[in-house]
Parts: C-alpha cells; sequence; structure tokens
C-alpha cells in the first residue's frame, strides 16, 4: 500500500469518527413534561435542540389521570423532566417508581409564591367520583402495575388529592415568566452546549409573554370592575383573578373530580342571584353538566370554553400557551362588556 493511500484512509477514517461524533452530539435533548401547558413551554424554549413530549395529554385532566404502561416507557427514556410541583401531579411518584427514573427534575413554580385555597383542600366538596364527570381520553384508562415496569396503586381517591396550596399558576402571565426562566435554566444545565441558544430563545418567549400581559390588562379596562365576575367548573382560575381582577366562583375545589353537595349548589346559586352574576362557562377538561344545571337555575349565560389544565388539540388556536391565554381572554371578555 502506498503512503499516500494509507494517509487517505486514515483521513478518511478520522473524518467518518467525527461526523459520528457531532451526529451524537447533534441528538436533541429528551425532555418530558408532566402536562401539555409545560410541554408547549419546553418547545418554546427548546426549539430544535429538543424532542419534547408530555404525559398528560391534550385536553387530557391532570386531576384524574392515570399513568399508563405507555407513559412509564416515555419517562424511563427521558433526559430531562419538567413538573409543575406545588402538589399538581399527585399520581407522579407512582410513574417515576414504574419507569424508574432518577434523573435530573426542572419544578417550574420554585420560586413561586403560591396562593392558599380558602378552607384547604377542596373546601367545596368531597373526593367521591362521578365518571361523568371524567373527559374522554385518547387512551385506555389501565393503571400502571408493578410487573412488566408498571406499578398498582390501591387508592384511586387519594391520588386525587391536592394541599391547601393552589397550584394552577401558570393562569398568571406574569408569574408564566418564572416558569421561562426555570426551564430554560434546567435546559442550560442539562445541555450547556446549547445554552446560548435556550437563553435566547427564552428571552424572546418571555418578551411575548410581557406584551401578552399587557394586551390582556389594556382591552379589560372595557369591562367594569364589578362586573368581573364569573362562576367557573373548578377552582383553576385564582391566578389569573388576582392578576386581572376578576372574581371567578368555582363549582368545586381544585380537584375538578370532586362533587358540590345540593347546599354548594344552592349557596353559589343564591350568590348568582344576588350579585347579578352575567356568565358561566364550561372548562375543556370537565363535564359541561353541573354548568348547564346552574346557569338554568339562575339565568346566566353559558359562556365559551374555559382553557385551565390543558391545551386543545393542533390547529385549534388554543394549542399553545399564549393561544390558551389569548383565548379564555376573549371569552371572558365577551361574555361580560356591556
Amino acid at each position: 500500500m502506498k503512503m499516500r493511500d494509507l494517509y487517505s484512509g486514515r483521513t478518511v477514517l478520522a473524518l467518518g469518527l467525527l461526523a459520528a461524533s457531532l451526529s451524537v452530539q447533534a441528538e436533541p435533548l429528551r425532555v418530558v413534561s408532566s402536562f401539555s401547558i409545560l410541554n408547549d413551554m419546553v418547545k418554546e424554549i427548546g426549539g430544535d435542540k429538543v424532542m419534547a413530549s408530555t404525559i398528560v395529554p391534550v385536553n387530557g385532566d391532570a386531576h384524574s389521570f392515570e399513568p399508563r404502561p405507555s407513559d412509564a416507557k416515555t419517562l424511563a427514556s427521558a433526559q430531562l423532566l419538567v413538573i409543575n410541583g406545588l402538589e399538581f401531579e399527585t399520581w407522579l411518584p407512582r410513574l417515576q417508581q414504574a419507569a424508574g427514573y432518577k434523573g435530573p427534575q426542572i419544578v417550574a413554580t420554585e420560586g413561586i409564591t403560591p396562593l392558599a385555597f380558602e378552607g384547604g383542600q377542596d373546601d367545596h366538596a368531597d373526593h367521591s367520583h362521578d365518571h361523568d364527570h371524567e373527559p374522554a381520553h385518547d387512551h385506555d384508562h389501565q393503571h400502571v402495575r408493578a410487573e412488566e415496569g408498571e406499578q398498582a396503586h390501591s387508592d384511586h381517591a387519594h391520588s386525587h388529592q391536592h394541599g391547601s396550596q393552589d397550584p394552577h399558576a401558570w393562569q398568571s402571565l406574569g408569574l408564566a415568566q418564572i416558569y421561562v426562566r426555570n426551564i430554560s435554566k434546567g435546559l442550560e444545565q442539562a445541555d450547556p452546549a446549547n445554552a446560548e441558544y435556550y437563553q435566547r430563545r427564552a428571552k424572546d418567549y418571555a418578551q411575548r409573554i410581557q406584551e401578552l400581559d399587557d394586551s390582556i390588562k389594556t382591552r379589560l379596562q372595557a369591562v367594569p370592575v364589578e362586573k368581573r365576575k364569573v362562576i367557573t367548573s373548578h377552582d383553576a382560575f385564582s391566578y389569573m383573578g388576582k392578576a386581572y381582577d376578576i372574581r371567578f366562583i368555582p363549582l368545586v375545589g381544585v380537584s375538578s373530580q370532586a362533587e358540590p353537595s345540593a347546599r354548594d349548589i344552592a349557596q353559589i346559586i343564591q350568590l348568582a342571584r344576588r350579585e347579578q352574576i352575567q356568565a358561566i362557562f364550561v372548562e375543556n377538561t370537565v363535564s359541561a353538566k353541573l354548568v348547564e344545571q346552574v346557569a338554568r337555575e339562575t339565568g346566566a349565560k353559558v359562556g365559551g370554553t374555559l382553557y385551565s389544565d390543558a391545551l386543545g388539540v393542533a390547529g385549534s388556536g388554543v394549542d399553545t400557551y399564549l393561544g390558551m391565554m389569548r383565548s379564555n381572554t376573549d371569552q371572558l371578555i365577551k361574555a361580560l362588556q356591556p
């Protein structure tokens, strides 16, 4: 073999190894989020440097969610997990154990001072379940079992209880800025080679969040403060209420699966009549049956759908976090403005 051919072969081999190395480095970071709103935030900040997936699907109710075997497999392959925290994902410890996931985790609400629920846990109702209220999932309701990477749980009701802190902080665009900072920081730590990329996208995303926040405050000036009172399916909008001076009156507590008593419903009906509440809203993850009953009793009109705990399907206009917040505002103003 000629010396020139030998060096040429070595060069080709070296270039091949380099290309293989770059190919490995170019693989996107596998990031799993607990539910669809966080998944969208990860996509906005991570761009093409991440492969983002969600456990609770779009239009899925995180309160009634039961992990599937496929969710354990998804989490097991993750390089980074993003959760809301504040006891929102009550089913997550079981899933982590089933998946054997012990990797890094971002708590998106870290640094947020949470609002407290009045009266603590789900003060409107007990935790009995009426499955007519459960949303239709695009998957079976199979529990994750211990064998074959799955784990059973014996206390279904317990998994849907929440603490005394309101976990729905994403309903405030101002607090969403903290979500963005936490997610960006977590991505930078997990993938330092692309830190500047994540920082740049996070800055752009934060700016768009701020612009929408300013726009909502301006638009709501068309609705007198004393008229900003609505009834919602469950207690998910306190942060939005605080940010924009809107009074949200929930039919049930934090868990969308809780059942209000006849007394609870009667009190809400009396309140709605006394304060002349104009609108009552359904949510994308909750049955409209109870909302329609209260609307008939009070004469309040049923507004459009509000998105509380999950995004809508692709192409719906509410398939992104900003689209969801924009749509919720549109529905509220449409129902409340004089």
